[in-house]
């Protein structure tokens, strides 16, 4: 028998999808051949045989119906590459199958040529034009004429019928090769048309091929596609073709051999992220950093799955013991929740008693809870704040500042830099907050500030801010006091040490100042000290920072993650014209950008549609939830939770239920914690989407003085770097608001359309798009 330790059976992930595809029995069927492989691949019933003229392809039965072909990948090393149907393994099966090392990634890629080949082309074309191939639809999308410009019988100016031209002819061989495409699939490549024949070809062709390719039909440049899709993957070491070895243990290879992941793709208990990544996250998590590492992204590139993966990559290294050494955090209650159900489903409950999972101001109240601060004070939000700022201007008379301002220069500057004395203020930089302050007026907005302070201790109570501030000058007492010790015991006998080995960081654009002082504090300076995702263009709250002016340097240990599993192409491009002509910050002092941000999802336009008045375009929404309803395909509805509606303010959200009641759809609201229901539409302020994902989404009231707040035109003239950050941050509300939608995505207005519409709208014209009215 062969030596059990010896025998490793992986799966490739196109076998996955394969295996998805099959009934529960016959999934059971694969379960218990996985395992009996395992043990012996020579027992006789599984009919292990090395097939004709292939030194690495074999093949093993799975039941009665159904059979293994595995890649023999070295010693007793098996890839299961996919799994057939009896009928389908025939003889000359092993000329069907292209395999090699690519040479850009080092990973394992298996091609069957019978799936991408003449079949595929009999699936998607016509008999006509299965043997010559010369029709194709351009990537970019042109303007429709007018109405009766240039239409004549054929189509074309004098008859003629309209001939497009081959969708990858501008590329030669060798730009797709030095891409990453398998050499293998150039000849179909040549013959493919249109959209709908390339999207089946990336349904079956290795990932890296896949993504090249819709990259390249989406209009980016060779440049732009290597530099954001294939170097991101590329191999770390020199890539030596014949060692199928190292090749199966690079992350682009994405395969799982772990017992526990296998019962849970077979029981369909896990969702695919649990088990496959993506290369370009797989290398993201798996890496040694130096110090603090940023991952950046737009929406549904997967920035949450990699900050949960790098977790139990951390956790899974810890030496034995029943403490919390890793943090892992985020900036709402709402999605800490979130992360600590995904991160049990990923690793299991002795994994996650090793990590601490926690909202950030939680923490924070934690840490002023263990020092005794917190006793007999009462926790206000922000807008309590302004508004007890403003009560104490009135009352000493303060004409040279606005509450606003005041607020927002004590919040992100002075607890947010943990300043401690107004010689402190005097120093500090104020990065982001655009009205400069002579000497003169920061010895004044300190006294103010002083004052400020007695008054809400006065009061007994204190902002989250302030808990912030207070835990992060904690946490700094307690790293002087480690590194002050040295390794010499206190004198209670015990060495004073830091909170956390390990902080991960989720949502990290939305964590203050003091909030970073507090992270920077509660971990020793290092190796895979803190690690960071986030995203500057969702921002919705007032948080600007520069990471390396806190102490946090992640200069050199940044990477992007560009491709959307979310959302469709179509709705990416309506997202992304929403942010055209704004700047964003990379947390670090430098400009940020969604430079190859793509998706390989593609469905149907964006409805962009206007109305006269706030009561029409509550019809247009019931109507286009009506419309979408009917148009469905029976597997959703309405009332299951899967369609929401957005708008700007709590006023509206109260309108858009009361209409829809009356309509006869259940409406439900989405409260601080969430929808109150699972059921019915969804509907919420454009905050409240943050972190949720819907099939369809409806905006509502993308209207002029609405989106973005008409009450910000105040600060244009007095302070436009404030109107710049404000109308920002209500441009990332509607980005982020907009991005939720998975498949379906429709925005209305009344009166004059959001100034941000302008792109979109423009576009939609041009290509002759009919809107609803």
């Amino acid at each position: 028998m062969t030596d059990q330790a010896k025998v490793t059976l992986r799966i490739l992930d196109r076998a996955d999808k394969e295996i998805l595809k099959l009934t529960r029995a016959e999934k059971g069927g694969v379960y218990d051949f996985q395992s009996a492989f395992r043990q012996n691949p020579n027992t006789p019933s599984l009919h292990f045989k090395r097939l004709k003229g292939n030194s690495r392809l074999f093949s093993a039965r799975i039941g009665k119906d159904h059979r293994a072909l595995l890649l023999h990948v070295g010693n007793q090393d098996y890839l299961l590459v996919s799994v057939k149907h009896r009928s389908e393994v025939y003889d000359g099966i092993e000329d069907k199958y292209s395999y090699q090392i690519n040479r850009v990634t080092g990973g394992i890629e298996v091609v069957d040529l019978s799936a991408v080949g003449d079949s595929i082309v009999g699936r998607l074309l016509p008999p006509e034009r299965q043997l010559t191939h010369t029709r194709v639809r351009p990537a970019q999308v042109r303007p429709e004429p007018a109405p009766g410009v240039g239409d004549t019988a054929g189509g074309e100016p004098g008859g003629q019928k309209d001939v497009e031209r081959p969708l990858f002819e501008a590329f030669t061989d060798q730009d797709l090769v030095d891409l990453g495409v398998v050499p293998a699939l150039l000849p179909l490549i040549r013959r493919i048309v249109d959209e709908d024949e390339l999207l089946g070809l990336a349904e079956v062709a290795p990932q890296l091929t896949s993504d090249v390719l819709l990259a390249l039909h989406d209009g980016k440049s060779v440049e732009e596609v290597l530099e954001h899709v294939t170097v991101p993957v590329k191999a770390d070491s020199p890539v030596d073709p014949e060692d199928f070895a190292a090749a199966v243990a690079r992350p682009a290879t994405q395969v799982t051999s772990d017992d526990a992941a296998l019962q849970a793709v077979l029981g369909e208990s896990f969702a695919r992220w649990q088990v496959f990544l993506h290369p370009t996250q797989r290398q993201l998590v798996d890496r040694v950093y130096g110090g603090p590492a940023r991952v950046s992204g737009g929406p549904g590139t997967g920035k949450t799955i990699v900050a949960l993966h790098r977790a139990g990559h951390l956790a899974a290294r810890l030496p034995p013991g029943d403490d919390k050494p890793i943090l892992l955090t985020t900036f709402n209650r709402n999605l800490a929740a979130d992360l600590r159900a995904r991160f049990l489903d990923l690793v299991g409950p002795d994994l996650v008693d090793r990590v601490d999972i926690v909202n950030i101001d939680k923490l924070a109240s934690r840490v002023v809870g263990e020092a005794g601060a917190s006793r007999r004070r009462r926790t206000i939000d922000d807008d309590a704040a302004v508004r007890e700022w403003a009560a104490m201007l009135d009352e000493v008379g303060e004409r040279r500042w606005d509450a606003e301002f005041l607020a927002a220069e004590w919040a992100e500057v002075v607890l947010g830099q943990v300043l401690r004395s107004r010689t402190d203020y005097f120093k500090a930089r104020r990065p982001g907050r655009g009205r400069p302050l002579s000497r003169a007026d920061r010895d004044a907005v300190w006294q103010l500030v002083e004052r400020f302070t007695k008054r809400l201790d006065d009061a007994g109570v204190w902002t989250w801010r302030q808990v912030a501030e207070y835990a992060a000058r904690t946490e700094q007492d307690r790293a002087a006091a480690v590194v002050s010790a040295a390794g010499q015991p206190t004198a209670s006998g015990s060495l004073p040490r830091y909170r956390y080995r390990h902080v991960v960081v989720d949502e990290a654009q939305d964590l203050n100042p003091a909030h970073w002082k507090m992270l920077r504090a509660m971990v020793a300076p290092g190796r895979d000290d803190i690690f960071l995702v986030g995203d500057t263009h969702q921002r919705i709250y007032d948080n600007y920072v520069t990471l390396g002016s806190l102490g946090v340097n992640i200069r050199g240990r940044s990477a992007k993650l560009t491709l959307s599993y979310r959302t469709t192409r179509q709705i990416l491009w309506t997202a992304l014209r929403l942010l055209a002509g704004e700047t964003y910050d990379d947390l670090d002092g430098d400009d940020d950008n969604l430079a190859g941000y793509r998706s390989l999802l593609s469905g149907g336009e964006p409805v962009l549609g206007e109305a006269v008045t706030w009561a029409d375009e509550l019809k247009l929404i019931s109507g286009q939830i009506r419309v979408w309803e009917s148009a469905g395909d029976g597997s959703t509805s309405a009332g299951d939770g899967s369609t929401a509606v957005c708008v700007p303010t709590r006023r509206m959200v109260e309108d858009v239920v009361t209409h829809l009641e009356a309509s006869g759809i259940s409406a439900i609201e989405i409260g601080p914690d969430g929808p109150k229901r699972a059921d019915g539409v969804h509907v919420g302020t454009m905050h409240r989407f943050k972190g949720l994902e819907y099939r369809r989404i409806i905006i509502g009231g993308a209207s002029a003085g609405l989106v973005p707040r008409g009450v910000i035109e105040r600060y244009q003239d007095v302070d436009p770097k404030r109107y710049q950050q404000e109308r920002a941050r209500d441009r990332s509300l509607l980005f982020v608001a907009a991005t939720r939608a998975r498949d379906e995505l429709a925005i209305f207005w009344h009166g004059r359309p959001s100034p941000f519409l302008a792109a979109a709208w423009t576009r939609r014209r041009a290509v002759g798009s009919s809107l609803r009215n």
